[in-house]
């Protein structure tokens, strides 16, 4: 298993190629990036802002969104995937959100989690980037790359993933760690035909390309 220093080292050299990630999800709100990061389950940031650029023009206040009709908002965002799940859950969040909370959005995990749509890793996500609250929400270009680095075991979980990869970051990199592997494997060390052979990780953290 790579050790912290190898993680560090790996972190640097990604942050060479991407020292402005962050996030992409465009938004003017905090309710709204919650909304959008619901969106993105399962589709792109690209798509996902295609769509709510529309639905948050339609709908410019929590208020209007808790009242929406839902087919109206599953034509709106309905060349995204689950979309009338998450139409739905669109509705029920801006509702709930109102009632329970005031309209104010949680920093508390445990509460931004009661909000329908809203998982462990949306959550992680909402507070890294809203309250800027150190965490390292996983999704599958982090559980991609940390696998072929060898980070973690094949078929590991986001949920282990996660742990480990906050036991080998200093909590202070967890935010950017994020936003780098992010953009390493969504640009770089893609899904498919990864730029293995201008990688500096190759043989020495990386033996993907070896396979």
């Amino acid at each position: 298993m790579i050790n912290k220093g190898s993680v560090s080292k790996i972190l640097d050299y990604i942050e060479t190629l991407f020292p402005d990630a962050g996030c992409e999800l465009e938004y003017h709100q905090d309710y709204e990036l919650a909304i959008a990061v619901m969106l993105s389950a399962q589709t792109t940031d690209k798509k996902v802002n295609a769509v709510t650029r529309v639905l948050f023009h339609k709908y410019q206040t929590l208020e209007s969104l808790a009242i929406a009709d839902v087919k109206d908002i599953e034509n709106i965002i309905k060349t995204i995937g689950l979309y009338r799940n998450k139409a739905k859950n669109v509705v029920l969040f801006s509702q709930k959100l109102l009632t329970d909370f005031n309209g104010i959005l949680p920093s508390d995990k445990e509460h931004l989690t009661t909000l329908p749509g809203i998982g462990n890793k949306s959550a992680g996500v909402i507070r890294a980037e809203v309250f800027k609250i150190p965490d390292l929400a996983v999704d599958t270009h982090i559980l991609r790359v940390s696998q072929r680095l060898g980070i973690m075991p094949k078929g590991s979980t986001p949920d282990a993933t996660e742990k480990r990869l906050k036991e080998l970051i200093k909590k202070e990199r967890w935010i950017k760690a994020h936003h780098l592997f992010i953009h390493f494997g969504r640009y770089f060390c893609t899904a498919r035909s990864p730029k293995c052979s201008n990688c500096v990780l190759k043989g020495k953290y990386c033996h993907y390309s070896e396979k």
